[in-house]
């Protein structure tokens, strides 16, 4: 019995998907392996860690029967697709992947629509707008932690610690939101004045100013019961991402992406209640994305879009 395989590929910055499909949709293999952006970690260990996820992905599959193959890649660098080449070869797959950004593939694993908006907040954040499936017409923030990024996870912790840093400086009753932030840099090792546990949580940020972004999920636990400066964090973080959106979309669906967007709370609801009348879906498996894309060519045109559910479950 002879079938053909498609892969697609979802390289982010935090870890790397692979997903292993027949073209009727069905998931022949899975797996996920260390980060696979090229820019924050380098090329070896980016392509390291795509072919390890890669290959276990496969499992017993022959690499020939692959037909087509699409790697999404947050950082992409122009040596990655000829390194990506070398690892498909050592597969036995006849060619290497088609290389994409990362956000036209968090596009697709929301909608099978040619033509519409990503809107991304994770650690970072960024709206792009889409056309053609693949194609990325214009974009707007995704100018990283330091100086865009508004509404992502990292500014809604920065926004965060700045408030309780701001609490304690005053030395107020601590909230739960300054409760939650103490507890996430200081676990219980706090100081012996409300100065004194500001001064060591502003040095473990500054050294470590990414655990920034993990204050996220704290900030929408205090919003959801009721801390009226998370509440406030998390309706301006979605206003800027409302904000950013309008600046790129121009019609059709819009796709949330990233964990900020994609979890119920208090940011995706006022997110969601500032675009009456949009049709908004959620992006589902971003490596299921890739090899829908990566087949497309290869799919009855009636059939692609009934597909798409079934690459991306």
């Amino acid at each position: 019995m002879t079938y053909s395989l498609v892969i697609g590929v979802d390289a982010g910055a935090t870890s790397s998907r692979v997903a292993v499909h027949a073209l009727d949709g069905t998931r022949l293999g899975y797996a996920r392996a260390g980060a696979g952006n090229p820019t924050a970690h380098g090329l070896d260990s980016a392509v390291a860690a795509i072919a390890a996820a890669t290959r276990e992905a496969l499992g017993t599959h022959p690499g020939s029967r692959v037909v087509a193959s699409l790697a999404g890649v947050a950082g992409h660098v122009r040596e990655l697709e000829p390194a990506l080449g070398k690892v498909w070869a050592e597969l036995g797959i006849p060619a290497g992947p088609q290389v994409r950004g990362d956000t036209e593939i968090a596009y697709v694993a929301g909608t099978p629509e040619p033509d519409g908006t990503l809107l991304l907040s994770g650690t970072g954040a960024i709206a792009a707008r889409v056309a053609g499936h693949h194609h990325r017409a214009a974009v707007a923030d995704g100018l990283g932690w330091l100086l865009g990024d508004a509404g992502s996870g990292f500014w809604i912790g920065r926004a965060a610690a700045k408030a309780a840093v701001a609490a304690l400086d005053r030395d107020e009753p601590p909230s739960l939101l300054t409760e939650l932030v103490l507890g996430h840099f200081l676990g219980a090792e706090r100081g012996a004045t409300a100065r004194e546990s500001a001064d060591r949580l502003v040095r473990i940020a500054q050294a470590a100013h990414m655990r920034l972004a993990e204050l996220a999920a704290p900030v929408s636990r205090a919003a959801a019961e009721g801390d009226p400066v998370a509440l406030g964090i998390a309706r301006q973080a979605a206003a800027h991402l409302v904000d950013t959106l309008g600046r790129v979309h121009r019609g059709g669906p819009i796709v949330l992406a990233g964990s900020v967007l994609t979890n119920a709370g208090p940011v995706r609801e006022a997110v969601l209640g500032l675009l009456p009348g949009e049709t908004v879906t959620t992006a589902r498996d971003a490596a299921g994305g890739a090899a829908w894309l990566a087949a497309f060519d290869l799919l009855p045109e009636g059939e692609r879009a009934a597909l798409h559910s079934r690459f991306t479950p």
